[in-house]
This record gives structure tokens, sequence and C-alpha cells, in this order.
């Protein structure tokens, strides 16, 4: 008997068919990979298993766990099978987490429940699992809150609480999605040790096909609510029998064309000028009688972008690159240093001087579901920016201009009357490109713009980038810890560590031939879904 096994599973929230007879089976000690686009049906499979499901929903079938008829059991009993027997790593850290708790609270509260340890063992194995996974005692105590972290940071916690109590199954839905790639790669290692040290199975969710194929042992492929193809991963997604796999595979590889020249002539001026820039935030204290030290963030960084041009900024998390965006933005007030942009200076000027900056400097967030009021329609959520211009357009005019930029992002027109929540992940994301670019800027920041997005939908939206920096010779900066997204749209790259830049080139030099330590550690870590196919097979005989 298999650990898991669903059999004609069948899902309907309300009236909406979710899941339509979804077969699946994980062994103990095995890893199976689910994969497919956004409203695939995979996070509700987990869901499912859970038994996580809003109170409308109607699941029929079969679903066992190590002997357990999960559909019939009572809450009480999935309550002692949650993070005991099952675990599961949810895909956004921030509201997993509880705000008010500490970390070291939260890692072991679940040690306490299902164990009846006292506090002081239970801080003791939270202590360890936290070393395990990346936070070590002497930056991370256990006293620390999750706004103290970074997003990566926060995921390293969700997966110490999933992990904490070694469940037989264990549920990881887009795990590594918020993590840089070093980063990945330790908790992918990591998690495959726990597989194996102790036969967990390990139920994979990912839209990064080369981290499925280094991972899994056998792969499912879900599309609408059914399942497309399941079969040992590497020979799968070698042959890309089913039409589907192959699309999945084919936008996993896919590089924007970026042939078109803006012209002959290459702007001479500098767009964007950062000048021995630093940052220091207060320190912890240590001790009654000594000031903390002040911690920096950004250490004397200097670099130019001109108009037109696409850079890409690499790093691990925490090296301070979102720093730097919000200072370059204005967002936040350099400790030494200056930034220059369009030759008049940002530091230390007030909003009502930033406004001409304001309306030339853009920027696009990671999150397309966080980065938009709810409550207001596209139409008020796009003309946000248009506060900026020097005369602000009312009535036809206003809605003419949302139009326009929801046209060049690929949406429609009447899309402006509806709310963000009528959207896709995807959809909204272009929603928030629309919203950078309606006052026609010269530069667009861009946070993590496509880690949340699929295989798919992330092929379209480097289109789209790539096509709006030839149309329009909007500037790029992309903050990314995606290597093959730097690869795909960017001419330049900088390498960021611990608050510097330790290597700037090319984008095909540096990513090509890396000089620095921090570069090659990051491309050597970069999953690639050929490389990770080929050696998989090579594996296998």
């Amino acid at each position: 008997m298999s650990l898991l096994e669903i059999e004609k599973l069948s899902l309907n929230i309300g009236r909406v068919p979710i899941l339509k007879d979804v077969d699946l089976t994980l062994d103990a000690g095995e890893v199976m990979g689910l994969v497919g686009e956004s409203g695939s049906g995979k996070s509700m499979t987990a869901l499912t298993v859970m038994q996580l499901l809003p109170s409308v929903a109607k699941a029929k079938g079969r679903v066992h766990f190590d002997g357990i008829d999960i559909l019939a059991a009572p809450e009480p009993a999935m309550c002692k099978l949650r993070g005991n027997k099952i675990g599961m790593v949810f895909q956004e850290p921030m509201t997993a987490l509880n705000p008010v708790k500490t970390i070291g609270e939260q890692v072991a509260e679940g040690i306490r429940w299902h164990t009846r340890a006292s506090r002081a063992e239970a801080e003791d194995r939270a202590r360890k699992i936290l070393d395990r996974v990346g936070l070590p005692a002497k930056k991370f105590p256990l006293s620390r809150y999750p706004h103290e972290l970074s997003g990566g940071q926060r995921q390293r916690v969700v997966i110490a609480i999933a992990c904490a109590l070694k469940p037989k199954l264990l549920i990881a839905d887009e795990p590594t999605t918020a993590l840089d790639v070093v980063l990945q790669a330790q908790i992918l290692d990591l998690l495959r040790d726990l597989v194996d040290e102790n036969r967990m199975g390990l139920l994979l969710i990912s839209h990064d096909l080369a981290v499925v194929t280094e991972m899994s042992d056998r792969i499912t492929v879900m599309r609408h609510g059914e399942v497309m193809e399941t079969g040992e991963t590497a020979p799968t997604l070698s042959a890309q029998d089913h039409p589907y796999t192959r699309q999945l595979a084919q936008a996993s590889m896919h590089v924007p064309a970026r042939a078109k020249i803006r012209g002959t002539e290459q702007p001479t001026h500098d767009l964007l000028q950062v000048e021995a820039v630093s940052r220091d935030y207060p320190g912890h204290r240590t001790s009654l009688f000594r000031k903390p030290e002040p911690m920096r963030a950004v250490d004397g960084v200097s670099f130019s972008m001109k108009e037109g041009q696409s850079t890409a900024l690499v790093g691990r998390s925490g090296c301070g690159k979102s720093t730097l965006a919000r200072m370059i933005l204005a967002l936040d007030q350099p400790t030494g240093g200056a930034i220059r942009f369009m030759g008049e200076q940002l530091t230390g000027r007030d909003e009502a001087a930033l406004k001409p900056a304001r309306r030339n400097m853009q920027v696009v967030f990671q999150d397309p579901y966080g980065s938009f009021n709810p409550r207001h329609k596209v139409e008020r959520l796009v003309a946000e920016p248009l506060h900026t211009l020097e005369k602000q357009p009312q009535g036809s005019e206003r809605r003419d201009l949302v139009a326009r930029a929801l046209h060049e992002v690929g949406l429609k027109p009447a899309d402006m009357d509806k709310y963000p929540h009528e959207f896709s992940g995807g959809q909204r994301q272009r929603l928030s490109i629309a919203r950078a670019i309606i006052t026609r800027p010269k530069l667009v920041v861009a946070d993590e713009p496509v880690s949340a997005l699929d295989v798919s939908i992330r092929a379209q939206i480097l289109d789209l980038f790539a096509d709006l920096n030839q149309q329009l010779g909007v500037a790029y900066l992309f903050i990314t810890h995606d290597l093959s997204v730097a690869r795909a749209i960017t001419d330049d790259v900088m390498v960021m560590h611990d608050g510097k830049i330790v290597e700037r080139g090319k984008t095909s030099d540096v990513l090509g031939n890396p000089q620095s330590e921090a570069a090659k550690a990051l491309v050597s870590a970069s999953p690639d879904l050929r490389r990770a196919i080929a050696k998989r097979l090579q594996e296998q005989g």
C-alpha cells in the first residue's frame, strides 16, 4: 500500500468544478512533482489532502493516507495528523506566519502540542531545526519576529515548522519561490535528506520544471483540474509525448526575441547615477551598557544606467537588492552617497520636489496580489500614477490613457471596470505593468516581477517587457534571484553580495564566465531544465 493514494478525486466549490477524477499515488521515501499552470488544481489537491477546504467545498472519491480515510476523518483526527504526520509548506510565508509571535514560539508551538514537550525542550528542538534550515542562532535568535526577516528567511521558518516533527508526508507548495538560487539548492538538499533519512514522502508542487526534474522521482502534470500525464520525471519531460507537457517545457526555456534595435544612435547621457550609496540600520542591543552597532545593508554602491538600458541586479536574499531599489525610488534615504535621476539629485528632497522624478520612474512589485487595493476598480488602480502629471487628466481623457495602457499590456479596455480579484495572477501582473507605464516613464524598477508566476505566464510577461523596451524605450532595472530571467531580458548584470556590487558587465559575459565567488555560486546553483534532464537520464542509465 502506498503512503498516499488518491483515486477519482473530484472537488466542487459551490457549483464550480475544481478537480475532475484526479489519480495520484506517493510511496514512502518517494518525491512526486506536481506541475501545471496557475489554476490547474495543484494547490487544491494538496488542500484536499490536508482537509483545509472552504466550507462550501464538496469532495468525492478516495483519499487515503497511511491507511486513514482522509475524506471521512473528523476534524479532531485531522488536527492530530496536521503538523505531526502530514506537514505543509505554504507558498506565501508572510500569511503563513503569525506576525505577533516570535519565530521561536511558532516553531516550538507544534512540537509542544503534539509531543507534550516542556517549553525548554520545545525551544531546544526549534533551535536545532532553525539551524538546519540556515537560520543560525547568532544572527537569528528565537526572539525574532517575522517582520524582521526577509521573504526568503520567512520561508525558511515555514519549512522549519513543517519539518520539525519529521512527518511521514510533506506537502511543499512552491517552497523555494521566495529564495535565491543558492539557498534554494540548500533547501532542496535539506528536503531530499529528510526524505532519505525518514523515508518521508514528498509532494513537491512547483512551476519550476528544472527544480522538479532535479528533485522528483515521478511527475504528475495537471491542467484545468485534470491529470494530463504522469510517469518518471526525466523520461516524461525528455519525451514530451503529451502536447501540454511539451508546452510547459518550451515555456520554461523561453527566451524573448529582442532582435529589434532602437535606432543606431546610442544615448550618451546617464539616466540614473548611483554614487557611493550606503544604508545603515540600527542594530540589536546585545548589552545594557553598550550601544547597538549599526547594520550596513548597502555598502558604497556605485553604478549608472542609460536610457533604454535593461540591467539586472542579482544576488542572494538579504544582500541589499530591495533596500537599494527603495533608495533609487526615493522611498528610503541613504545614510551616505547620492542618487541622481535625469540629472537631478533625489537624496534629501521633499515630496513636492520629487514629483517630476516620480512621473518618470515607476515600479512593478513582486506580488501582483498585494500591490492593489481590492476595493478599487482597475481604472482607478491603473490611473494612480497620473497624479504626478503637471496637468492631471480627467473624465474621458483619463479613461483613454487607462485604455491605452491596458491595450499595450495585452488587456482589453473593458477590463478597467473590473476588480483585481476577477483576474488571474498573470493578468494582475499585467495590470501592475500597465500602471507602471501609464505616465510613459523613463525607468521601471521591477522587483522579482515573475517569480510568483507559472512558466507559461512568465514567458508572456518577459515577452511583454521586451516589447515595451523596444516600443517605448523604457529602461529596466530588474531585481531578481532568477538568473534565467537575467539571461532572457537584460543587457547588463550587476552581482550584489553583502551590500556591495562585486561584479558587473554584459549579461552573457558575467553569467557565462563569472569571476567573483558570489557570481560563481549563483551560476553553479541556478537550475537548468535541459541540464537537469540530461543528468537524471544519465544517472538512470
